[in-house]
C-alpha cells in the first residue's frame, strides 16, 4: 500500500492529493465487497444443502428412519414352545418333557469368572473341560449374555447353589425343558430320540436357532418333526444401545406341538420284549388294517442318555460290539427269508401254471442239476409230495423243481406283490427296503444269472435282503389278500392320521383259490402232526395258529459234514443257522400277525416258532379275541 506522507517525508514530493486517498479507499471495499459476497454464496449454499437433506431425513424419509430408531430400540425374540408328546395307543406318554433346571453365568456380575466357577466346582463338581468351555465362551460372547454352566441340576444341587449365592456372584438358577423318555429302551427303536439341530436341519424355521432346541433324529421323533416342534411365541422388550434388556413390553405365546399317538401298545412291547434273547427281533402287526402292536428288537438303548450327552466310551461300545443296540433290526437287519419265502414260490408257480398244487414231485433228499446237488434238509428225503405237503414239511426239493420251471424273475414280481424288496411306507426314517434279487439286477453287476441260482433262489436263500417287517407285512398280505401297508401312526393332534385304521387295502390280484391253498398249507405247518411247527401249537385257547418256519444257513455245510450227519448245535453260535418263523392267528379269521427272526437260533421249529406262539398268545391276552380297544372306537367316531 502507498502511503503519502511518507513520500513527502523522504523525498519531498509534491505529488500528494485526495485523489490517490480515494481510489485506495474504493479498491478497500471492492474487495470487501467480493469477499463478502463469497462466503454469502457459500453460506447459502451449505443452508440449501442443510435443508434440502433436513427435508429428505424428516419428510421423504421419516417414517422409515422412525422405524429403525424403533427397531434399534425394541427387539422381539422367539420363545420356544413345548414340544408335542408322543403317546401309544391307550395313551401313555413315551416321550415327554421335565422341567430341567440349569445353572448359568452371567459374566458381568462378577470380577474373576475364573474365581465363581472354582467356588461353583466346589458346590457341584465341574471337570477342567467344562471350565475351560465356560471361560472360553465369556470371552466369544457379550458380558451380559447368559451361558450354560450346567444343565439337569438335581432339587439338591440346585438348593446348595441357592444358599451359597453370596459366593456365586454372576450364578444364577433358569428352568427349561427336556426331552424324557419313561420306557427307555422298550420303545427306543420306534419312538427315537433328539438332539441339538446341525446345519442339515435348518430348514428356514428360525426357531431352530434358539438355545436349548431340540430336533429328533431318530423314529416317530424325526418322522412327525413338524407336527411335533409346534410354533414359536415371541416377546417383546426394551433394549439399550448395546443390546441390554431394559424391561419387557409385550408377550405372545406360541402354539404347543402336537400329540403323536402311536399304534403301539406299551405293556404288550414291554412283553414282547422280554421274551426276546440277544439278535432276536419280533413285529406284531393288526392283520385287518396294518398297525404294527408291537415291534421288539434285542439288544436296545436308552435314548434318555443322548439328553446330556453321550461319553466316547459309550458310543464305542454302542458301535463297535457285535450286538449293534443302536440298529433296529426289525427295520433294518436284513436276512434271507429261507422257507418262511416257499409261498410266494407256489403262488408265482400257480400263477404261471407251470404247476398244479396236486401235483407230486419226488424228493430223494437232493436235487441233481446242472451238475451240482442241491440238498433238501431231510438227507433221507420226503418221498412224493404235493404242494401243501412240501408247505407242511418244509421240502427244499419241491421248491428245487418249481423254482426252475417258474424262473427268478416271476418269483421277484410276486415276492414285490407281497411287500419284498419295495419301500414300505412306515413312519420310521432310514428303514431300508431290502432285495429281491433278478436277472437283470445280476447282470449289471457283470455277472451270468445262472440256472443253479434260480434252484437256491427257490428255497429263499441266495441273494435275497429281507426285514423282518417286510416278512410280516408278507404275512399279513397272505391272510388277508389284499396290499395292507404297516403303519406305525394313529392321531396327530387329536385327529385320526390319514389311513389310520383303514380295512379297506386293495386286492392284490391273486385268486382265492390260490390263497386258499396256502392258507390250508400254513395251518397243516402247526396244527398236523409231521408239520415243522406242531410242537408250537398251543394258543391257550384263543384258537388256532398258521405259520411257516424258516432256517437259513450263515455258513456253508461241506459234503463231508453233510455225509457225517453233523449237528449244528455243535457248531460255534456265529456259524449256526438263522432261526425263523411268519404266521397269523385265529387261522379262520385273522387278528394278529407275526414274524420272528433270531439270529443263530439254529431252527426255525426250535426256536423261532415258539417265541411267535407266545407271542400271539400276549396279543390275545391284552387285546381279547376280537374286540376294539375303546379309543380305537372313539378315533374312528371323530375324536
Amino acid at each position: 500500500m502507498r502511503w503519502p506522507w511518507r513520500r513527502r517525508e523522504k523525498g519531498g514530493l509534491a505529488g500528494f492529493s485526495m485523489r490517490g486517498i480515494k481510489r485506495d479507499e474504493e479498491q478497500r471495499r471492492a474487495a470487501f465487497t467480493r469477499r463478502a459476497l463469497l462466503l454469502g454464496g457459500v453460506q447459502l449454499g451449505a443452508f440449501a444443502f442443510l435443508g434440502s437433506r433436513l427435508y429428505a431425513l424428516q419428510v421423504e424419509q421419516g417414517e422409515r428412519f422412525a422405524t429403525l430408531a424403533e427397531e434399534n430400540r425394541l427387539s422381539v425374540r422367539l420363545l420356544p414352545p413345548p414340544r408335542g408328546r408322543v403317546l401309544d395307543r391307550n395313551g401313555h406318554v413315551v416321550a415327554g418333557n421335565r422341567l430341567n433346571w440349569r445353572a448359568l453365568l452371567v459374566a458381568e456380575q462378577t470380577a474373576d469368572v475364573e474365581a465363581t466357577l472354582a467356588n461353583f466346582s466346589q458346590i457341584v463338581p465341574l471337570t477342567e473341560a467344562e471350565i475351560a468351555r465356560v471361560v472360553r465362551e465369556t470371552r466369544r460372547r457379550r458380558r451380559f449374555v447368559p451361558l450354560t454352566v450346567r444343565e439337569f441340576l438335581t432339587w439338591e444341587e440346585m438348593a446348595r447353589i441357592e444358599v451359597n449365592a453370596p459366593v456365586l456372584p454372576g450364578i444364577l438358577i433358569d428352568v427349561g425343558t427336556t426331552r424324557i423318555y419313561p420306557e427307555a429302551e422298550h420303545l427306543a427303536h420306534i419312538v427315537g430320540y433328539v438332539a441339538p439341530p446341525s446345519e442339515a436341519d435348518m430348514d428356514g424355521d428360525p426357531l431352530l436357532q434358539l438355545p436349548g432346541i431340540r430336533v429328533g433324529r431318530a423314529g416317530i421323533e424325526r418322522h412327525h418333526e413338524p407336527a411335533l416342534r409346534g410354533r414359536a411365541g415371541a416377546v417383546q422388550v426394551e433394549v439399550n444401545a448395546v443390546g441390554r434388556v431394559i424391561r419387557e413390553l409385550d408377550r405372545r405365546e406360541g402354539a404347543a406341538g402336537a400329540d403323536v399317538e402311536i399304534t403301539i401298545d406299551t405293556e404288550l412291547q414291554k412283553a414282547v420284549r422280554a421274551r426276546c434273547e440277544e439278535g432276536t427281533s419280533v413285529v406284531l402287526m393288526d392283520a385287518r388294517n396294518g398297525e404294527v402292536l408291537a415291534m421288539g428288537s434285542q439288544p436296545s438303548f436308552d435314548p434318555n442318555l443322548f439328553n446330556s450327552g453321550i461319553s466316547t466310551a459309550q458310543w464305542r461300545e454302542w458301535t463297535e460290539g457285535r450286538a449293534t443296540p443302536l440298529i433296529n433290526k426289525a427295520t433294518n437287519g436284513l436276512y434271507a427269508p429261507g422257507s418262511t419265502f416257499k409261498m410266494v414260490v407256489a403262488l408265482a408257480a400257480l400263477e404261471a401254471r407251470v404247476t398244479t398244487p396236486f401235483e407230486r414231485i419226488f424228493c430223494p433228499g437232493h436235487l441233481d442239476f446242472g451238475g451240482h446237488r442241491f440238498h433238501c434238509w431231510n438227507r433221507f428225503g420226503h418221498g412224493q409230495v404235493d404242494m401243501r405237503t412240501s408247505v407242511k414239511v418244509s421240502c427244499d426239493v419241491y421248491y428245487y423243481e418249481i423254482a426252475r420251471r417258474v424262473g427268478m424273475d416271476r418269483i421277484a414280481a410276486m415276492a414285490r406283490r407281497f411287500g419284498m424288496g419295495v419301500p414300505l411306507p412306515i413312519e420310521l426314517p432310514g428303514t431300508r427296503s431290502g432285495l429281491v434279487p433278478t436277472r437283470a439286477w445280476r447282470e449289471a453287476r457283470g455277472q451270468r444269472w445262472s440256472p443253479g441260482d434260480t434252484v437256491v433262489h427257490g428255497i429263499g436263500q441266495g441273494f435275497y435282503q429281507l426285514t423282518p417287517l417286510s416278512l410280516a407285512v408278507m404275512t399279513v398280505r397272505l391272510a388277508s389278500g389284499r396290499a395292507v401297508q404297516p403303519h406305525l401312526t394313529r392321531a396327530i393332534g387329536g385327529r385320526p392320521a390319514p389311513g389310520a385304521g383303514a380295512e379297506d387295502w386293495p386286492s392284490l390280484g391273486i385268486p382265492e383259490g390260490h390263497l386258499r391253498q396256502m392258507r390250508d398249507a400254513m395251518w397243516s405247518v402247526v396244527n398236523e402232526q409231521g408239520g415243522t411247527a406242531w410242537s408250537s401249537r398251543d394258543l391257550g385257547g384263543f384258537g388256532q395258529m398258521a405259520g411257516k418256519t424258516g432256517t437259513t444257513q450263515v455258513r456253508r455245510v461241506s459234503r463231508e459234514q453233510r455225509e457225517r450227519g453233523f449237528d449244528v448245535r455243535n457248531m460255534p453260535r456265529e456259524w449256526r443257522p438263522h432261526a425263523l418263523f411268519v404266521g397269523y392267528a385265529p387261522a379262520q379269521n385273522p387278528r394278529f400277525a407275526v414274524s420272528v427272526v433270531v439270529e443263530h437260533g439254529t431252527s426255525g421249529s426250535g426256536a423261532a416258532a415258539p417265541l411267535a406262539r407266545d407271542v400271539l398268545r400276549d396279543a390275545f391276552e391284552r387285546f381279547g379275541a376280537g374286540v376294539e380297544t375303546p379309543r380305537v372306537a372313539r378315533l374312528r367316531g371323530g375324536e
